[in-house]
């Protein structure tokens, strides 16, 4: 019997060894290790998806050759938000929340926002 419980709390001390590196020293390590280039990469693809909204309103106002040109570069741009993607479910599988990488993000544009008319400039979405 006593064994048993010595094999019983061998078994729930590993287990819960084990819940703390997954819970707790899991996503530690990754922010520590990912979090600027995840930072770059938000940015990044912040950028491009705002290029491409530019880009798509001027062609439904002038359906130039030019503007079309500017339409596909940046429809090709938006390839890089692949890159951003990868890394967010890499990171979300080292066990970061939604929100955790809601923070990185925001951390991340306020960084690159050298003063307040860029930082409105990157958050502002023209229709």
């Amino acid at each position: 019997m006593k064994k048993l419980l010595i094999t019983l709390n061998v078994i729930a001390s590993i287990s819960c060894i084990g819940l703390a590196a997954k819970f707790i020293a899991l996503p530690f390590l990754a922010t520590r290790i990912y979090q600027e280039d995840y930072k770059t990469l938000v940015f990044q693809c912040d950028n491009v998806m705002q290029n491409h909204l530019i880009a798509k309103n001027k062609v439904s106002v002038d359906k130039s050759d030019e503007s079309i040109k500017q339409l596909h570069a940046a429809e090709i741009g938006l390839l890089s938000c692949n890159d951003y993607d990868a890394m967010r479910k890499k990171l979300i599988s080292w066990g970061l929340t939604e929100n955790d990488l809601a923070q990185i993000g925001l951390e991340a544009i306020e960084e690159k926002a050298n003063d307040v008319r860029t930082f409105v400039k990157t958050h502002e979405i023209k229709y």
